[in-house]
């Protein structure tokens, strides 16, 4: 499922730039789109008010894509599979807990706004929505996973480190507005990626 969910981030931004599939070959590569590959560690931020409950860092993987517009203004997408550090839950004496995790996977899309590069270093801001997944530790066997609408916003930089890489260093916050909708629960992960983007299109370009 969440291997999925990181292939269908990357599948949709590959339906954007059409016209690549009759220009010719040399052209390919002046696509103003990046490609790039990171780690996460987030705070996976559920606490209360309820027992069971579970708090501190998850880390994993991340995937997107960025595909410039006009002036800095582009679309991106992103896919997230958070599988390790898995913080223990807290249950009451004599409570049996079904399931794993907790894990954490999302598909995202939004914009994404890069300003002019100062030297070697180009700021960011990208805000987006989608769909998470989460696995939890429950008493009731039958409800140990949720999927969830959230939106987050974040930003940071990318640093011009060798022909058309950079990297990548970000902070972003996710609202999932979905998860256990009613109950006075939230879920708000927040965390940072560190990662390396590949331009098709030279640094010496303009995104």
């Amino acid at each position: 499922m969440r291997s999925k969910l990181v292939l269908a981030a990357l599948l949709f931004l590959s339906t954007l730039p059409i016209y690549a599939q009759v220009a010719p070959a040399a052209k390919v590569g002046g696509l103003p789109l990046g490609v790039g590959v990171g780690v996460i560690d987030f705070d996976s931020s559920y606490y209360y008010p309820n027992l069971p409950y579970w708090s501190g860092r998850l880390v994993g993987v991340s995937a997107w894509a960025d595909y410039s517009i006009f002036h800095g203004l582009g679309v991106t997408v992103e896919g997230t599979d958070l599988l390790g550090g898995q913080p223990k839950a807290v249950a009451l004496p004599g409570q049996n807990l079904y399931g794993s995790g907790p894990k954490e996977a999302t598909v995202q899309a939004g914009i994404i706004y890069r300003y002019r590069r100062i030297f070697k270093v180009r700021p960011f801001v990208e805000a987006m929505g989608g769909e998470g997944r989460i696995d939890f530790p429950s008493t009731n066997p039958f409800y140990t996973e949720e999927t969830s609408p959230l939106w987050s916003a974040g930003g940071g930089i990318e640093y011009h480190a060798w022909n058309n890489f950079f990297l990548r260093g970000k902070y972003q916050y996710q609202s999932w507005k979905g998860f256990r909708e009613g109950s006075g629960q939230t879920l708000n992960p927040s965390g940072a990626t560190l990662g390396v983007t590949y331009y098709l299109r030279g640094p010496h370009r303009r995104y």
